[in-house]
C-alpha cells in the first residue's frame, strides 16, 4: 500500500491505496477507522465487511453547508453531465477495511496527490474515479470562447480541489508530460485527461485547406503551454465508442461482410478491416 506523508494540517482523509492490473485496472483503498472515500456511481467493485456505503448529494466535502448548499453542489454536477449523487464509503469499525473501484474501460488509473499540485487539478468531465473524503469535485468554466466552442469538452471541465488523494482514469496508454515555462504541446482535444492549474489551455486551428478537409483529425488542436504537468490518453472513450459503433451489425443483424457474395469467406480472405 502507498500512503501519503503525515501532515496534521490536511483536511482530506489520508488513505492508503494499491493499483492492480494492466489493461483493466482497479484501485484498492485501505481505510483506517473513521476514514472515508467518495466515488462516482457505477465505479464500485467490492468492499470488505464492515464498510458502510452512503449516497450523498454532491461530493459531501463540506459538512456544514446546509440544505441549500447541498442542492447547489449537486446542481454543479448536473452541469458536468454527472449524477446528482455520489457514493461515500466509510470504515466505522476498528481495524483496517478495503474498498475497491474499477476503471470503466481499458486504460490506466492515475493517482493524483492534490497537495503536490497546489490543491487543484483540472480534468475532463468523465475522468474522475474516486478520491479521499474531503476532496471537492467541482466545475471549471472556460474563460475563452474558442476553447469552449471547439475544445471537445465545451465550456465546462471538472476540477478536483483539496489536499488529499484523487484517482482519475485514462483510456488506453497514458502519457505524462512535464512542460517547462513557455513550452508548448499540441494534442488532440479528446486525448486530454487532465492538467495542473498552471497550464495555459487554448484551442488552435490546424490550418491548411487539405489538412482541414481531408486530414480526418478535426479542425482544431488543443494547445497546452507550460509550466505544469499534463496527462494524455491514447484511447479516448469517444474514439473507442465510435469504432465499436462502426463495426456494429446493420440491416437485420448482418455485418458488412455478410452482405457480400463471399460472405464469411470474404472476411477470411480480406481480414477484419471493417475499422
Amino acid at each position: 500500500m502507498q500512503r501519503l506523508p503525515d501532515n496534521s494540517d490536511r483536511q482530506a482523509h489520508e488513505i492508503d491505496y494499491r493499483i492492480y492490473g494492466e489493461e483493466m485496472q482497479f484501485v484498492e483503498i485501505e481505510l483506517d477507522p473513521d476514514e472515508g472515500v467518495i466515488a462516482e456511481s457505477g465505479s464500485f467493485m467490492m468492499m470488505d465487511d464492515g464498510v458502510k456505503m452512503e449516497t450523498i448529494f454532491g461530493d459531501g466535502s463540506q459538512k456544514d453547508q446546509g440544505f441549500l448548499g447541498k442542492i447547489l453542489g449537486a446542481g454543479k454536477r448536473i452541469l458536468t453531465g454527472e449524477s446528482l449523487f455520489m457514493i461515500a464509503f466509510y470504515n466505522n469499525l476498528s481495524g483496517k477495511r478495503n474498498v475497491s473501484f474499477a476503471s470503466p474501460y481499458p486504460g490506466k488509473i492515475i493517482p493524483i496527490d492534490l497537495s503536490e499540485f497546489g490543491g487543484k487539478f483540472i480534468c475532463q468531465k468523465d475522468a474522475f474515479l474516486c478520491a479521499a473524503k474531503g476532496v471537492s469535485v467541482g466545475i471549471e468554466f472556460s474563460k475563452r470562447l474558442g476553447r469552449g466552442l471547439f475544445g471537445g469538452e465545451g465550456f465546462i471541465m471538472q476540477k478536483l480541489e483539496g489536499d488529499g488523494m484523487a484517482f482519475v482514469h485514462a483510456g488506453g496508454t497514458m502519457a505524462e508530460k512535464t512542460l517547462q515555462p513557455g513550452e508548448i504541446l499540441r494534442v488532440d482535444t479528446g486525448c486530454i485527461v487532465g492538467f495542473t492549474q498552471t497550464i495555459d489551455y487554448d484551442i488552435e486551428f490546424i490550418g491548411g485547406l487539405k489538412n482541414s478537409i481531408f486530414g480526418g483529425e478535426g479542425l482544431f488542436f488543443a494547445k497546452l503551454q507550460g509550466p505544469g504537468k499534463v496527462y494524455i490518453q491514447s484511447l479516448p472513450f469517444s474514439r473507442l465508442a465510435g469504432r465499436v459503433l462502426a463495426s456494429a451489425p446493420r440491416g437485420g443483424g448482418k455485418d458488412k461482410g455478410e452482405g457480400s457474395i463471399l460472405g464469411g469467406l470474404g472476411d477470411l480472405l480480406d481480414g477484419d478491416n471493417r475499422f
